[in-house]
């Protein structure tokens, strides 16, 4: 069929919308981290562009959407045909009447793979050795990302139940929530964790990162139609109601539990919605994207103190914010989804039945438990042979300057020995040492 250019001019603008949402997360990420581990933060996400977009070329796309493997296997990884873009070429997707070339399509589902191995970085902030990052991204964006988003969008077993997933509940939060989870555990804690503050060092940092991933979030969730129409429409004001939602219920919840509300908090809370209404922006009603907004946003602000209570540390809430929205926004369908495609069913409170519920258990529930169990064992082995973490001294100096060799900030001018002033240099006095440790 022709190419339908409208289709594919929002399509275009949508990818690049979503690829924006990674640099924005490693602004999100790195404003949440102490000052002298944020340049590391900043390169695990840009590292996972590269990584993720190489894979992708070379198999990814075929594993992911590639329907012409075997009958029996292609309900569980996708055939190679498509090895290295193969057959992309040509003017538009075959037999889905979208009228947007195959290319297109590919480039807007890297931008998922992409930020969905981002994400999971936040969980082992500062301690992590960046190339044993490189390799465990690799190898769980092959053995787990690439095979899930086949099982539910690429023609896989759990899309053939009736899942509902519009733009990636389960294929992306639920999915690197889950592999954050195992890695925290592997890793172990930050020294110091708990009997030191870590609180974020640069709170306008996270300010503009949530800004950045709520404004290129619309490109995930309404870029999912893959054309511009109603459900387009219907996508792009739901995100934006939930996000809303989300974002004041959070900060309600910490102005009545600790009696002042916070800017990390409307930054978190902005974005538990977006990650909750992920999954069903395209299938409820307004008052159903309010209700799972004011869902996230309260669940998701108690939630990120399991930690403390299980005693894992994720340094940056991945856990609490995207396995936990991620679980809200899925398993809520079964109750709210007004808007069913074929082969899927309304929720319980629009006159479904139970099997839609069931459904939108048991997809999260695999593939939680799928990347758990993978991310925990790549991550074990990844540790034995290079060790999957810096040493302790290396740490405490701080990641930035012992693993890059830079700093996020150069205070230098300001202890300089000499001022330049119109009477010629000064002389500063030296610095005398402080005997308060200052938290960096």
């Amino acid at each position: 069929m022709e190419i339908d250019t409208g289709s594919t001019a929002w399509v275009i603008v949508a990818a690049a919308l979503v690829l924006l949402m990674t640099p924005g997360l490693s602004l999100f990420y790195g404003g949440m981290t102490r000052a002298k581990g944020v340049l590391n933060m900043m390169m695990m996400s840009f590292v996972s562009i590269i990584v993720v977009t190489v894979l992708w070329v070379l198999y990814g796309y075929s594993l992911a959407f590639d329907e012409s493997g075997n009958s029996f296997l292609n309900n569980i990884i996708g055939g190679l045909d498509n090895l290295g873009l193969a057959g992309l070429h040509e003017t538009a997707t075959a037999d889905d009447g979208s009228g947007i070339p195959s290319l297109v399509f590919s480039a807007f589902q890297l931008t998922f793979a992409i930020i969905t191995v981002a994400l999971i970085s936040g969980a082992i902030a500062d301690r992590a050795k960046f190339g044993a990052w490189v390799v465990f991204a690799a190898l769980w964006a092959t053995l787990v990302y690439f095979p899930v988003a086949h099982w539910v969008w690429g023609g896989g077993w759990l899309g053939s139940l009736g899942i509902m997933d519009f733009a990636g509940g389960t294929v992306v939060h639920i999915n690197a929530g889950a592999a954050a989870l195992a890695l925290a555990l592997v890793v172990g804690k930050r020294y110091g964790w708990r009997k030191e503050p870590m609180r974020p060092h640069n709170l306008p940092l996270v300010l503009l990162g949530a800004a950045l991933l709520w404004f290129g979030w619309f490109g995930f969730n309404a870029g999912s139609e893959l054309g511009v129409d109603m459900t387009t429409a219907l996508a792009f004001m739901n995100t934006q109601i939930a996000t809303a939602i989300a974002a004041g219920g959070w900060i309600v919840v910490e102005k009545l539990r600790d009696g002042h509300s916070t800017s990390l908090g409307v930054a978190s809370g902005a974005v538990a919605g977006l990650v909750a209404i992920t999954p069903s922006c395209a299938f409820v009603d307004s008052l159903g994207a309010a209700i799972i907004g004011l869902l996230a946003g309260v669940i998701c602000a108690y939630a990120v103190g399991l930690k403390y209570k299980l005693g894992y540390d994720d340094s940056l809430d991945v856990v609490g914010v995207h396995l936990v929205g991620g679980l809200i926004g899925s398993v809520a369908l079964g109750f709210v989804a007004a808007y069913p495609l074929e082969g899927q069913s309304a929720g319980l409170f629009y006159g479904g039945g139970v099997s839609q519920l069931g459904l939108q258990v048991l997809g999260p529930v695999v593939v939680m438990v799928y990347s758990f169990v993978v991310a925990w064992i790549l991550g074990k082995i990844i540790d034995k042979v290079m060790g999957f973490r810096i040493s302790e001294e290396a740490e405490i100096t701080g990641i930035d300057i012992t693993t890059h060799a830079e700093t996020g900030y150069d205070l230098g001018t300001i202890h300089a020995s000499g001022v330049a002033t119109s009477n010629g240099p000064v002389t500063l006095p030296a610095a005398q040492p402080s005997e308060k440790k200052v938290d960096a």
